[in-house]
């Protein structure tokens, strides 16, 4: 679970900022695609090894070149039909690789420094209390490179990528050199750049990474573009590349409006209605923060009426919207909630048939709340 973003996902509230038609041919591997991204928040681009996805992230920086046309803010990158490809020095970007590849022989605040010093004060968007606050470093800023964890240098880094001010943060899975425990050190201030007001270009092969952090998702393989749009809507998609996986999931995004110290769990409220309520555990945040959780499609039953005597605690109404065909015993069903928020259900065709789900029916649909997780 997660705190959610105050932006809209939706590309339709404003005009795409960031626009890339890229092409390229090599021996083995060709990449073809047209990218139309939202201004804020992140985007995650999403596949497997080899699919192009860091190839992108380098054409985007100007460090490979792929013939096109890139356009980031307002600012025209590349254009190869007029001849015009700004090297990487005059492209306004930030970026994260797997190391953190910090300056070994500074401290952490001269590190932060270092690329803030050299932006006119004018251009000067990000200010260093500002991105030491995001990334929580504060206690960090005397100590030596050498001395920091993973986790932690991982955290100056991006804290020296903001400092530069970028109109566009490029971040090539930051998160892969770090063990399980460093990751989730890591992963709750990635969370919270969304709302830097820098826009970011995020790559990884995890769909929990993407899960947790993508407000706008680009699913890749072998060089072209498979799905895209809003992270929801992508993920939620019984269609989707994405159903086909044993940890096909949805996001809903909730209100806390309650922790009951008994028991241990938190409620969240979906939408405006008091009746959608979702019971949770590891539920941190303060009364009233507007939180994502992620549902795997395999811990979603459902029922044609209410059940009354349930161990399951979270029973909510919903509509069957659509049903797909997975193989010859599995069908994945997407489900409707009473706020307009979607579900995947992955259910047996024996139990499809038995209830008789078709698309408009009105049924309830059943998580345990252990089975919830945070994105």
């Amino acid at each position: 679970m997660s705190r959610v973003r105050d932006h809209t996902n939706a590309l339709g509230s404003s005009p795409p900022a960031i626009e890339a038609s890229l092409s390229l041919s090599r021996p083995g591997f060709c990449l073809d695609v047209n990218l139309s991204l939202p201004g804020q928040g992140i985007t995650v681009l999403l596949g497997p090894s080899g699919c192009g996805k860091t190839t992108v992230l380098r054409c985007l920086a100007g460090l490979e070149r792929a013939q096109g046309r890139v356009h980031v803010a307002g600012q025209t990158w590349q254009d190869d039909a007029r001849g015009l490809h700004a090297p990487t020095h005059h492209r306004a970007i930030g970026m994260v690789f797997q190391e953190a590849s910090l300056f070994m022989h500074l401290s952490v605040a001269d590190n932060l420094l270092y690329g803030f010093r050299r932006i006119p004060a004018a251009q000067r968007r990000i200010q260093p209390d500002q991105a030491i606050g995001l990334l929580g470093i504060a206690h960090l800023m005397d100590r030596q490179p050498h001395g920091l964890s993973g986790g932690e240098r991982q955290r100056v880094a991006i804290a020296r990528a903001l400092l530069t001010s970028p109109s566009l943060l490029l971040m090539d899975e930051p998160l892969s050199a770090l063990d399980v425990a460093r990751k989730a050190e890591v992963l709750p201030y990635l969370a919270a750049l969304s709302d830097s007001g820098v826009p970011i270009v995020y790559v990884t092969h995890s769909l929990d990474e993407a899960a947790r952090l993508a407000d706008h998702l680009v699913l890749m393989r072998e060089g072209r573009i498979e799905l895209a749009g809003p992270a929801d809507e992508v993920m939620a998609r019984p269609d989707s590349p994405l159903a086909r996986l044993d940890d096909a999931s949805a996001i809903l995004h909730a209100t806390l409006v309650e922790r009951e110290a008994e028991s241990g769990l938190a409620r969240l409220r979906l939408g405006a209605d008091e009746g959608s309520v979702l019971w949770v555990g590891g539920c941190n945040e303060a009364i009233g923060a507007r939180v994502r959780v992620r549902v795997l499609a395999r811990d979603v039953s459902v029922a044609l009426s209410r059940p009354l005597d349930s161990s399951i605690l979270n029973i909510l109404p919903a509509t069957v919207v659509a049903l797909h065909d997975e193989d010859a015993a599995s069908v994945m069903l997407r489900l409707s909630l009473v706020d307009g928020s979607a579900l995947l259900a992955r259910l047996t065709r024996r139990s499809v048939s038995a209830l008789g789900l078709r698309p408009g029916q009105a049924v309830h649909a059943q998580i345990k709340g252990a089975a919830l997780l945070r994105p």
